[in-house]
């Protein structure tokens, strides 16, 4: 070991004292040596590819059920190259029946796709989301159903100090879910990652959220939401225990079935690879 790092040392003096007589013949070479852009991708710049496979007992989303309070299956696919990403994700959905009796959509799919620069320890995350509802008896008027599908924008920021986590997130959409028009959501979120018990990591989190209808004609729909709950990692596999509820109440955006009450979920998914 001593000899190859002495060697290794007198080898580097050669070339050191070499370097400039060597120049010339190091650029007639430089062509036949091939250029940097032949030279292998760094394993940072390449893409990840991840799936996610898995079920809630009841799909809320901002306070609010999309299945009648049943149970979903759920899952996506993401792709990260760098500071881009992308992906889709669906869900079952339940939406209740027209008056046909039919069902008003059995499906929701997103798509999303942003880039997440940093700057330090924060993170920074814009991007654009499509949701789409495949199959819905939607945008109809003989039925009065208005279109389901709807795009919005993002701007998120987050970052962590030891095992806390703080984030915040301002949605926007020219025309959100049922053509309620231009509406605004925002959300912040704070999440302790707490002492490992054996192969289980146990995260405790909660996030607060309020959406803003800022056409006239919904402004009565505004409302606030929020949830608390402990999410349990093993391996690739996570289990989510959530508490959700809202300001909303029947006869109000909640519907006369009181679609944001207070309810207990329970989720649980795999990520691979």
């Amino acid at each position: 070991m001593l000899c190859s790092a002495a060697a290794a040392v007198a080898a580097f003096s050669v070339l050191t004292v070499a370097a400039p007589a060597q120049a010339g013949d190091w650029l007639r070479d430089r062509e036949a040596a091939g250029s940097i852009k032949d030279a292998p991708v760094e394993a940072k710049r390449r893409c990840d590819f991840s799936i996610n496979i898995g079920g809630t007992s009841d799909y809320v989303f901002r306070g609010i059920t999309q299945t009648f309070e049943e149970p979903a299956v759920q899952g996506g696919a993401d792709v990260t190259c760098g500071l881009f990403y992308a992906g889709v994700w669906g869900s079952t959905v339940d939406f209740g029946d027209d008056i046909l009796g039919r069902s008003l959509a059995p499906y929701e799919v997103d798509f999303y796709a942003g880039i997440k620069p940093t700057l330090g320890p924060v993170t920074f995350d814009l991007g654009v989301i499509y949701y789409m509802y495949p199959g819905a008896r939607d945008n109809n008027a003989f039925t009065g159903v208005p279109e389901f599908n709807y795009v919005e924008l993002k701007a998120g920021v987050s970052g962590s100090i030891q095992k806390l986590s703080l984030g915040g997130t301002l949605f926007w959409s020219p025309d959100y879910f049922a053509e309620t028009g231009n509406t605004i959501t925002l959300e912040g979120s704070a999440g302790y990652e707490l002492p490992a018990i054996g192969i289980v990591t146990p995260t405790i989190s909660g996030l607060i959220g309020t959406t803003q209808f800022l056409d006239t004609a919904f402004t009565n729909g505004d409302y606030v939401y929020w949830n608390a709950g402990i999410a349990l990692a093993v391996d690739k596999f996570t289990f989510d225990f959530r508490y959700w509820d809202s300001n909303g109440g029947p006869g109000d955006f909640c519907g006369v079935e009181d679609l944001c009450d207070e309810r207990f979920v329970l989720t649980a998914k795999v990520a691979l690879p």
